[in-house]
């Protein structure tokens, strides 16, 4: 078998810190682990050093003078390109509300100090991998055609598929890009859905595009909440069908989503009516079309659509 000779890419580490003993300890540790180091002093240098070049992980002491820990991984996050990458948070402070802090500023993992160099490697090795995993699977679904994006508690956009990025393009009438922020209902709509947990949650729409659809799929890393884009374009049964069955225009609409699929729920979000008023549109659609539920009422349905495109 042929052995590739291009050399093995380093993955690359920015240690931030104000502390030469500790940058020192870990640079020699990284070094010899096989990676390419980057140090900075304080956060404002790390900011510049990102702008520069996207490191693989980011090792961040909590406690600096200036821009702490906390907010230099905040403003790491803020970038798109950046959003992904595992941030360890380095602390002498084990108290839970500064771990609880680290974790809700973007830090995936926290070690205390003094460091044990053996344990922060592991602890790279297993947040490198991850990363690598995230980035497999979100190359898959760009490549799928799937429209899906990720969002953090703010509303922010993460990242988007390339067919999610165009819909969200198309709604704002511009390139969508980190710019992107859910909007005040939907931003309530996600915490709700949060609680609920994505096999239970309902779609929500853009107040002034409620052809849009939002489903919220699940929580996919710490402050990064996947969600799946849905243009619904109207449909109706062909008129002549359903004045020859007599139903009324509305029903058409309801027996037209209920053959593609649609929970009578799904059809009361997207119609605007309350899940009540689908349940009596559809007793009054049965009893038209002489049959006793929603599978033979969707195979008419089906029928009609073929026999009249």
């Amino acid at each position: 078998m042929r052995m590739s000779t291009e050399p093995k890419k380093r993955d690359v580490a920015l240690v931030v810190d104000d502390s030469p003993e500790t940058l020192r300890l870990l640079t020699d540790a990284l070094d010899g682990a096989g990676m390419t180091v980057m140090v900075a002093l304080d956060g404002a240098a790390a900011m510049r050093i990102v702008d520069q070049i996207t490191p693989d992980i980011v090792l961040l002491d909590a406690v600096m003078p200036g821009m702490d820990g906390f907010e230099t991984c905040r403003r790491l996050k803020r970038d798109a390109g950046l959003a992904n990458v595992p941030v360890i948070f380095m602390t002498g402070l084990a108290e839970t509300e500064h771990i609880v802090r680290g974790l809700d500023a973007g830090g995936v993992d926290y070690v205390t100090k003094p460091i044990v160099i053996e344990e922060m490697l592991a602890r790279i090795r297993v947040h490198l991998g991850n990363a690598r995993l995230t980035q497999s699977a979100r190359a898959a679904l760009d490549v799928s055609g799937r429209f899906l994006f990720a969002v953090n508690r703010q509303g922010n956009l993460l990242w988007a598929t390339p067919q999610a990025q165009k819909l969200l393009a198309d709604h704002q009438g511009t390139q969508a890009d980190d710019d992107f922020v859910l909007p005040p209902s939907l931003l309530q709509w996600l915490e709700q859905a949060k609680g609920k947990g994505s096999s239970k949650s309902q779609a929500a729409s853009l107040p002034d595009n409620p052809q849009l659809r939002f489903y919220y799929l699940g929580e996919t890393a710490p402050n990064e909440f996947l969600l799946r884009l849905s243009k619904e374009t109207g449909t109706a049964l062909p008129p002549e069908f359903t004045s020859e069955l007599g139903l009324t225009t509305r029903e058409g609409e309801v027996l037209a989503w209920l053959s593609k699929g649609k929970t009578n729920r799904d059809i009361a979000q997207i119609l605007g009516l309350s899940p009540r008023t689908v349940d009596k549109h559809l007793e009054q659609i049965y009893a038209k079309l002489g049959v006793e539920n929603r599978t033979a009422a969707a195979a008419i349905a089906t029928n009609a659509t073929r026999r009249n495109s």
